[in-house]
């Protein structure tokens, strides 16, 4: 393993492994899309690295790191707007409180 690729793969996991906590166990909603940002963070940190260790000379990893950034944005956007709405009706983003959201 090259010796630059070894600290970007240590930050990928560390990134993944916090939003693996932040995710499970938090029962915010904010909170919550903030540990699958992290997690989609980790995967992207990862991603560049190998593809940059395989294939060096070829740009065309960036368009996957801009299709992984969109996918994130679009994630806060809806998660957000969830948020707001289930704040302004209820007064709580708590997920535990989210049992009669069931179909």
């Amino acid at each position: 393993m090259t010796p630059e690729l070894f600290p970007a793969l240590i930050t990928g996991a560390a990134l993944f492994g916090i939003g693996i906590y932040g995710a499970l166990s938090q029962t915010n909603l904010v909170m919550l899309l903030m540990g699958v940002e992290l997690i989609l963070a980790g995967a992207m940190v990862n991603l560049v690295a190998f593809w940059h260790y395989l294939h060096p000379d070829t740009p065309a990893g960036q368009m996957f790191v801009l299709i992984v950034m969109t996918v994130m944005a679009v994630e806060m956007a809806v998660g957000f707007g969830v948020a707001i709405a289930r704040f302004r009706a209820i007064g709580s983003v708590e997920m535990e409180e989210a049992a009669e959201l069931k179909g």
